[in-house]
């Protein structure tokens, strides 16, 4: 196992896409397997070391940055296994923790399975994204990464590594699980018992239900709890046919009434994709698209799964729906193919890059959110956004996953006053999203830097039951202390 303490290897691992500053570390530990990984934690108490782990750095909270632990970086596991059928409906592939998704995803589809995930940046550490339940488009189908994981192996705090498989432990009638481990000993503790929001995405805390599988109280708990070393996945057929397409439309009035009737699949359309793009984030599209029609107050991009005998229909359907909800048909853009498809997807991801290029030759950081509120609440949020943004005057945009009423809103500052005032409307905007029966995070998770706002979300009371979790499987605190908690809360 390689120790790196040279500046350069140092310096790759105090930065990610959150923009946050001043972390330090005496080194970098890449282990090979999972043995490794288990015996850093084994022997952190003696050694005197706590540990961050770090992902591929694509994150947006903070979380692999440390300040002052050592770092376990993961990219030396990165073995992807063989495809194994396990029916006609579903196929299980196992991978270690360091695999990039797009690698994951490539092996799948090579051998005519799907798996469904898909955050934005594809060079996400698979098990990264376990870590944060990561999401994407599709997620209006398939739902979070954790409906796609079978079964996980973990390196735990005090050195054990503990194989979990979906079905094999549940939470007892009093919230409790208890684990006999050959390092640790008897470990017992109780779920948290704070109230879920009822959104459809959400990546903020502890998973906590009742008779929950204790596999999906790790998943989503940001290597707080231990790290994942493997994991096994569960893939899908392929499907046939994808089809996709941009209807553009001349109000937002007539937008959200497309999401609306689009969600209750109205005229028999089922969408496995809605996401949105206002009139702002188009504006930003056109210095690299053109050819985007004028007078354009918004967009949608949808996907839907079809068959060969079934693409016309499919196709017909929604262009009924769309020229009942006002969109030109004649200026939409649609993809049929492989090629066409990735083509709109390739328009969907440029949004982001031209926003940091804006950032760039900006002094201040965008403000962004990541929150959701039920699913039925879609227009709600948008107005929410919108409206409070207009009034304040600010550079803006909002796009994102408008079908799961997830949409990420950007803020951007001019000069330092605007992003004071930026970050004051961010509060209002959690309080007004946790009294609408929000999550404060939908797919980003919390990390370091939204960590404050988790105690606005569950109160002290719930922090607490959180950390009563993270002392019984790490009672010496020497992982991703500061991820999720904030560090005043273990004292």
């Amino acid at each position: 196992m390689n120790f790196k303490t040279e500046p350069a290897t140092i310096a790759a691992f105090l930065e990610d896409t959150s923009n946050l500053k001043n972390g330090w570390t005496p080194g970098v530990f890449f282990p090979e397997t999972p043995e490794e990984v288990a015996a850093l934690l084994r022997d952190a108490v003696a050694d005197g070391r706590r540990y961050t782990i770090a992902g591929n750095g694509t994150g947006t909270t903070g979380a692999r940055i440390p300040f002052g632990d050592h770092v376990i970086a993961m990219q030396k596991l990165d073995r992807i296994g063989e495809v194994e059928v396990a029916g006609d409906e579903r196929a299980l592939l196992r991978v270690q923790g360091g695999a990039l998704l797009q690698d994951v995803q490539a092996k799948a589809s090579a051998a005519g399975w799907f798996y469904p995930p898909d955050p934005t940046e594809k060079t996400c550490f698979i098990g990264s994204t376990i870590s944060n339940n990561s999401t994407g488009s599709r997620s209006l189908k398939y739902g979070p990464t954790r409906n796609h994981v079978q079964a996980l192996k973990i390196a735990l705090p005090q050195g054990d590594l503990l194989d979990i498989e979906r079905g094999e432990r549940f939470a007892d009638a009093d919230g409790r699980f208890t684990l006999d481990l050959p390092l640790a000993g008897r470990v017992t503790f109780r779920l948290p018992d704070y109230a879920m929001p009822t959104t459809s995405k959400h990546n903020a805390g502890y998973w906590s239900t009742p008779g929950m599988d204790l596999i999906d109280l790790c998943i989503g708990s940001e290597g707080t709890l231990g790290v994942i070393v493997e994991a096994t996945l569960l893939l899908h057929p392929a499907p046939e046919r994808v089809i996709a397409c941009i209807a553009w439309f001349r109000s937002e009035e007539e937008l959200l009434d497309f999401v609306g009737k689009a969600r209750a699949e109205s005229g028999g359309v089922s969408p496995r994709a809605l996401e949105l793009f206002d009139r702002r984030a188009l504006e930003f599209l056109r210095q690299r698209y053109p050819e985007i029609p004028a007078k354009t107050s918004g967009a949608i991009y949808f996907e839907e799964e079809s068959t060969a005998d079934g693409e016309d229909g499919c196709l017909e359907a929604w262009l009924d729906l769309m020229e009942r909800c006002g969109s030109p048909v004649e200026k939409s853009w649609a993809a049929l193919d492989s090629v066409g498809l990735q083509k709109l997807r390739d328009f969907r991801h440029k949004l982001p890059v031209l926003v940091n290029e804006w950032l760039s030759r900006q002094s201040e950081s965008k403000v962004s959110t990541d929150m959701a509120l039920p699913d039925e609440r879609f227009a709600d949020l948008f107005r929410l956004y919108r409206d409070a943004c207009d009034r304040e005057g600010f550079t803006y945009i909002i796009f994102g996953h408008i079908g799961n009423a997830h949409l990420h809103l950007n803020i951007l500052p001019r000069n330092h006053e605007e992003f004071v005032r930026a970050k004051a409307l961010y509060r209002k905007f959690v309080a007004e999203v946790l009294a609408m029966g929000g999550t404060l995070s939908a797919e980003h998770g919390i990390g370091k830097l939204k960590s404050e706002y988790l105690v606005q979300m569950y109160g002290r009371e719930g922090i607490m039951e959180m950390v009563r979790v993270k002392k019984a499987l790490d009672p010496y605190l020497v992982l991703n202390v500061g991820n999720m908690i904030p560090k005043e809360y273990y004292e």
